[in-house]
């Protein structure tokens, strides 16, 4: 775990906890010990759980952690995630952060995974987007990758994507193209976003890395993807991107784009379904 991620755990446990957990403190001894497991209540992929192993060590040092299963790992109904062992008290504060973490990002994990594998086979990837939990995007991204996709950029400041407010301010996808390709003495990835198959012959003009083909129907994106892989020298990548769902995705994959970019992983997934139950307790002194 990264400082970054250490920060995160103690900003959840500050939120949660604050000056202390009065129900645990007024009903539990503080020399009770107990076992506790986190069960997955459906079907999912992992992600996560380092993030709810260090919730609890947090707490307590004195608590014990053992994972069953890896990010990226299957977990079905019934399964034990996780097995907290120790005293009582730091269980039972702990509990509903860890889900949280666990839930939130298996939950992408679990619905990047679905649309990898309705695409499987068909040479594209499945890229996020940065419409991420704010502070939480390092971690959604990596929930992503868990999941089987890829990500796409991770801010603003590693690449370069010219989108339609862009090209409308600079005064076009030439000129905007033309003043990106001036000042950009570090190298960074270019990608432009177009429309229609006129702004994708003025973006292809430029050689950019990549061309966003937003919001174009399958015909359409066929027609963009035959055009560009006609033309002489380097091709870009070819992603596509807006209102991507499950019941769209294969067909927008079989148009032959390189990449489909879905806000849906991180903005829109349900979060996955764990439970901690305690299963052994020690003597209460």
């Amino acid at each position: 775990m990264t400082p970054w991620c250490d920060g995160m755990v103690d900003d959840a446990l500050a939120e949660d906890v604050g000056s202390g957990d009065r129900t645990t403190e007024w009903t539990v001894s503080e020399s009770a010990r107990a076992r506790g497991e986190i069960v997955a209540r459906e079907s999912m992929v992992v992600a996560g759980a380092e993030m709810a192993r260090a919730v609890f060590r947090r707490l307590d040092p004195a608590l014990r952690t053992v994972q069953s299963r890896a990010d990226g790992e299957a977990l079905v109904e019934g399964e034990v995630l996780l097995t907290v062992e120790g005293p009582t008290r730091g269980i039972l504060t702990g509990e509903r952060t860890a889900l949280n973490f666990l839930g939130r990002l298996s939950g992408i994990a679990t619905h990047t995974r679905r649309f990898v594998e309705e695409v499987k086979g068909m040479g594209v990837r499945i890229v996020d987007t940065r419409k991420t939990t704010p502070g939480w995007r390092l971690l959604e991204k990596e929930a992503v990758r868990a999941g089987g996709g890829d990500n796409h950029r991770s801010g603003l400041y590693d690449m370069v994507l010219i989108k339609e407010n862009h090209i409308q301010a600079a005064g076009g996808v030439s000129a905007a193209l033309a003043r990106v390709q001036e000042r950009n003495r570090v190298g960074l990835p270019v990608e432009v976003e177009v429309t229609d198959l006129g702004g994708l012959e003025e973006a292809f003009g430029h050689r950019p890395d990549r061309i966003l083909l937003d919001n174009m129907d399958p015909p359409e994106l066929e027609k963009a993807v035959r055009w560009v892989r006609s033309q002489d020298g380097p091709h870009p990548l070819l992603e596509a991107s807006g209102g991507m769902s499950l019941s769209r995705v294969r067909a927008v994959a079989e148009t032959g784009v390189d990449l489909i970019s879905v806000g849906a992983l991180t903005h829109s997934a349900p979060a996955a379904d764990l439970s901690l139950r305690i299963v052994d307790e020690g003597p209460d002194g």
